[in-house]
This record gives structure tokens, C-alpha cells and sequence, in this order.
């Protein structure tokens, strides 16, 4: 069996963080690990409180994963600090990691900061450019590119901009009320369309974690990047079509919708 290391905070209500990723994981057939950046109080109408790892402790996860159960893939999610993003960039580097991808988590959905300020330079400078592919959303695209995005024409020079910058692929994902559910691959100097099932499902707490996850469990079972990024896009359209409804707030998806075997029962 293949495996695939989430490094992200956790979500409390399960919906998104570490919790959706390793439920993305195994319903993608690798086996999950986890090493926990932050824990957050957290459910589908908001975060009330957030308690950081410190830098000895994450360091101490990824020995532990690093030196037993080598990882075929690495997603990074929520790192909100520096000194968090250090570690992570030097274990990365110490252990050769292979098929990292990045969800470089600094702008919700809402337009919230989830990245502080001093700590924008230090991924930019140290994390990004380890990646094999970075999974930005429009706000985020916005900050790394140094450009405003407001039409598919910018989503690509934006692409071509921050992929030349940190020489790795990037998917930029469409939404954010811009080009509908269509994301665009930018890889090797060409861009690749991959035009999304519009769902109409309010509950879409934890996508950026979920489709992240997806393609980084395919590379990691040897899909190209392209067949994992087409893959991972099918998944997320189930996930979101099962029309799971939790929550007082925008609710989780059902990662396991495509769930079959007579424990399920």
C-alpha cells in the first residue's frame, strides 16, 4: 500500500485540516499519516481558538513518520507561523521528501488572513520552492503572483508567474465567484483547463484540503500530475454531489460517499 503525509492543523468538526485529509486519503486507497501543525476549536460556523504546535514537537512528528513509514506524498496545509514553516521546509529537505504538494493556506474563502504577515516571506522563501505543485486559490494566487486576478486571461499569467517563480507546477483553482468550478494546471511552460461539474451545494467546508489531498494520494499511487489532478477533481465532484448536510454553518462534504464493504452496513 502506498502512503501520503498530511502536515496541517486540525479541525475539530472534522470537516477540514487533517481530519478531511485523511479521510480523502483512504477513500483514495494510500494509507494516512499525520503531523499536526495546530489544533483548532472549530465547526461549520467558525473558529473560536487556535493552540500551535511548537517547533520541537513538529520537528519530533516528522522524525517519527519520516524515519518509520517513508511517505510516496506529502500535503502541506494550514501553517501559521515561521518558525513552524522552518522545520517543515528543513525535514523536507533532510529526508528527500518526494510529491509535495502545497495548499498554501494564507486567504479563507471569506477573505480572512489564516497567514500571518511575517510569516508570508519566510514560506515564499523556504517551503514554496521544495513543492512539486502548489494549490493556491484566487486571493492566494493574488499575493504570490503580486497581480490582481479577475478573469481566466489573468488566472493564467498569474499561473505562468508563480510557477517561473518557484519552478514547480501550480494549480490554480477557479471559484472565489471567478470562473465558476474551473481550475487551471500550469505545468512545464502550458497550461491545461480542467473545466469542474458546477454542484449546487452550499456545504463546502474543507474543498481546498480535500482536493489538495486527492491529488497527492495520486501521486503517490504513480499518476502523473495531470491524471492526479483529473482524478482528484472527479473525487471532490462526488464528495460534493452526495449532498451531505451538517452543521448550523457551510458543512463538510461526504469524503466517503464512495464507501462500499460490509462494515459500511
Amino acid at each position: 500500500m502506498k502512503t501520503a503525509l498530511t502536515i496541517a492543523g486540525s479541525d475539530s468538526s472534522g470537516g477540514a485540516g487533517i481530519q478531511a485529509d485523511i479521510k480523502t486519503m483512504t477513500a483514495n486507497g494510500v494509507y494516512a499519516m499525520s503531523a499536526v501543525t495546530a489544533l483548532t476549536a472549530q465547526n461549520t460556523t467558525g473558529v473560536t481558538d487556535i493552540l500551535e504546535a511548537t517547533p520541537a514537537f513538529l520537528s519530533a512528528e516528522l522524525d517519527a513518520v519520516f524515519t518509520d513509514i517513508f511517505p510516496d506524498a506529502v500535503k502541506i496545509g494550514m501553517v501559521s507561523s515561521g518558525a513552524l514553516i522552518s522545520v517543515i521546509a528543513q525535514k523536507l529537505r533532510q529526508y528527500g521528501a518526494r510529491n509535495i504538494v502545497v495548499d498554501p493556506v494564507m486567504v479563507a474563502t471569506s477573505g480572512a488572513k489564516l497567514l500571518r504577515e511575517d510569516a508570508i516571506g519566510t514560506l515564499e522563501t523556504e517551503l514554496l520552492p521544495l513543492a512539486d505543485l502548489l494549490t493556491p486559490n484566487i486571493p492566494e494566487a493574488e499575493i504570490l503572483a503580486e497581480r490582481a486576478i479577475t478573469g481566466p486571461e489573468d488566472m493564467e499569467s498569474a499561473a505562468r508567474a508563480i510557477s517561473r517563480r518557484f519552478g514547480c507546477a501550480v494549480l490554480l483553482k477557479g471559484g472565489h465567484d471567478l470562473n465558476d468550478a474551473n481550475d487551471l494546471l500550469f505545468r512545464e511552460g502550458a497550461g491545461t483547463w480542467f473545466r469542474g461539474r458546477r454542484i449546487q451545494n452550499p456545504n463546502t467546508h474543507g474543498t481546498g484540503c480535500t482536493l489538495s489531498s486527492a491529488i497527492a494520494s495520486n501521486l503517490a499511487k504513480g499518476y502523473d500530475m495531470t491524471a492526479s489532478v483529473e482524478r482528484a477533481k472527479e473525487y471532490i465532484s462526488g464528495a460534493l454531489a452526495a449532498q451531505l448536510d451538517l452543521g448550523k454553518g457551510r458543512g463538510p462534504m461526504d469524503h466517503m460517499f464512495d464507501l462500499r464493504g460490509a462494515f459500511v452496513k
